[in-house]
């Protein structure tokens, strides 16, 4: 049996009406946000580092920004820096109004719509849909794909990446950042504990974890990119060996190193 505490927070965040993960999120009380909604400077940096790290640019390219989280900051601020373009793709986020500092500094990018701050649409197009319904209606192709802790939220990952090679245009670039732990982050592993029913129907959080490993990703992005790398950036082998006994042995590799990997930086690219 798994930790008390994690058990019935689990249930409870199972059961909570979306409503309630609403107010709580936006709040900041118990459940998080992500970075790029409670830290949209950090997201920035963890971005033009990673393209920067891998001798790449977003001057002159149009870029999709895969699950932005409601938020306009990190958008701005690719095409502050040079981007021609930004897609900003997400079925479940709603706008978060624009900030006071945002309006002011955003301009071209963003507009005023009466008493309200929207994006200009010759500088960025939201979609509040899946990405395959923006291929559908004709959407067109970008040059490289950005997300931030949001492919182990993904309930098809499977119908997912092919989308996402789809959308990348020919040479074309992804950079995504992955958590690999249960977002109950006080027991990262927990997670891998109980069997695919017991999740689905009592456990798996509203926003869903697919509990996806390291292995699972590359398979998936390897099947649709013939280029794909996998940078470790955490992990946690003391939390992973007081685990161990427990988690269930889909969730094993038989790699300790790979086994205790808690997030990851994940490229691939047509080229």
């Amino acid at each position: 049996m798994g930790p008390v505490d994690y058990l019935a927070l689990r249930l409870v965040r199972h059961y909570l009406p979306d409503r309630a993960v609403y107010l709580l999120l936006h709040r900041g009380f118990i459940i998080r946000a992500g970075i790029e909604t409670s830290a949209p400077a950090a997201a920035i940096r963890r971005f033009l580092d990673a393209i920067d790290g891998a001798g790449e640019t977003v001057v002159a390219r149009r870029i999709l920004i895969f699950g932005y989280g409601g938020r306009f900051d990190v958008a701005v601020a690719l095409l502050r820096a040079g981007a021609r373009h930004v897609v900003l793709v997400d079925p479940y986020a709603a706008p978060i109004p624009v900030s006071a500092s945002l309006a002011s500094a955003g301009s071209p990018f963003l507009q005023m719509a009466g008493s309200r701050t929207v994006p200009a649409p010759e500088w960025l197009t939201v979609i509040h849909a899946p990405l395959g319904e923006y291929l559908s209606n004709g959407g067109g192709p970008v040059d490289m794909v950005l997300s931030n802790s949001v492919l182990e939220h993904v309930d098809d990952p499977a119908g997912v990446v092919p989308d996402l090679a789809r959308v990348t245009a020919p040479g074309g670039q992804h950079f995504h950042f992955i958590d690999l732990r249960d977002h109950f982050f006080k027991y990262p592993f927990e997670m891998l504990c109980y069997s695919e029913g017991s999740w689905r129907k009592f456990l798996n959080p509203g926003s869903n974890l697919n509990r996806l490993r390291v292995w699972d990703y590359e398979r998936l992005f390897s099947s649709s990119f013939p280029r794909v790398t996998v940078q470790v950036r955490y992990s946690d082998l003391p939390a992973f060996r007081a685990t161990r006994s427990r988690i269930r042995p889909e969730f094993l590799s038989g790699d300790e190193d790979r086994d205790a990997v808690t997030q990851i930086l994940l490229r691939a690219s047509l080229a």
